[in-house]
């Protein structure tokens, strides 16, 4: 499956930012998905996954309850709505597919490119 993001951009803290990850595969729906990030300086981190059919939603405890992960099987499309954003939460942002949903949150198969998301002081 190839993975294609977008979405990132500059924005104030306390903004919002929605990312999209768009894929060509004609089984997107078969993949769990998962967005990660890395920071200036930092390694990549784990932020959120879905389960295939996008019932199940997962998160890093530092990102609950402002960034909600969702996906349209019908669009081949998985989102990340991101509000309330920190300084901290400046990064590159990843999206990435598996089929299973516990190796999605860790070393999944497929990565899409990075987009940035710069929010300032």
């Amino acid at each position: 499956v190839q993975l294609q993001a977008s979405g990132g951009g500059l924005v104030q803290a306390g903004g919002s930012l929605r990312l999209s990850c768009d894929s060509s595969g004609r089984t997107f729906s078969t993949y769990a998905l998962a967005w990660f990030r890395q920071g200036p300086g930092k390694e990549r981190e784990f932020v959120a996954a879905i389960r295939r059919s996008g019932v199940m939603t997962y998160y890093r405890d530092s990102v609950k309850g402002r960034f909600t992960i969702s996906r349209d099987n019908v669009k081949n499309t998985v989102y990340l709505q991101m509000n309330s954003l920190k300084p901290e939460d400046t990064a590159i942002y990843y999206c990435a597919a598996d089929e299973n949903i516990l190796v999605v949150q860790t070393a999944p198969a497929y990565w899409g490119q990075g987009t940035q998301v710069t929010v300032s002081s």
